[in-house]
């Protein structure tokens, strides 16, 4: 009796052991900063969203110096135009925030952009490294940076450097 049941804890633990799970690590930081069509997104990204603000800043500065226009001029102002002054301002302020809104919110157009210019590469690296995985038989593939729990990894299992590979960014 014991011996069938050591067999078969013994079986139990081989077939575990040979069903393990293999993992890997790639930074896709490191990966995205290996590519030249990524770093040139970037770089028109930042200028398209550098020149929008100069915009939103130039309609707040007119709201602004509307406001100071209003408050010297106060006491020399009769109802109706205070009223029409005020309305200016607030109209004023409304556009800035609207043209902030439609540059930099959540469906913005530096978002599309972004969407764009940065989706295509990143579906690009996904299919690399779905590959890999498919290639080397990989169950689980983490990134480092993403991964917040993770307080060391070998260097070993790390596979960013296959993925730029695989994308014909040799390292």
């Amino acid at each position: 009796m014991k011996k069938t049941v050591l067999l078969i804890v013994a079986f139990v633990a081989i077939s575990l052991g040979v069903n393990a799970q293999k993992f890997a690590l790639i930074d896709m930081e490191y990966i995205l900063k290996n590519i030249p069509a990524y770093e040139m997104s970037n770089e028109q990204l930042n200028t398209i969203s550098k020149k929008w603000q100069t915009e939103v800043e130039a309609v707040q500065q007119e709201a602004q110096n509307l406001y100071k226009t209003f408050q010297a001029d106060l006491v020399f102002l009769s109802p109706e135009m205070k009223t029409k002054r005020e309305t200016q301002i607030i109209e004023k302020e409304q556009a800035a925030q609207e043209l902030k809104r439609k540059y930099f919110g959540s469906e913005g157009e530096l978002y599309k952009r972004r969407e764009s210019l940065v989706k295509p590469i990143q579906d690009e690296i996904y299919t690399a490294v779905k590959e890999i995985s498919e290639e080397k038989g990989y169950h689980v593939i983490l990134d480092r940076g993403s991964a917040m729990s993770i307080i060391f990894a070998s260097p070993k299992i790390d596979i960013s450097n296959e993925v730029l590979a695989k994308l014909g960014y040799s390292k």
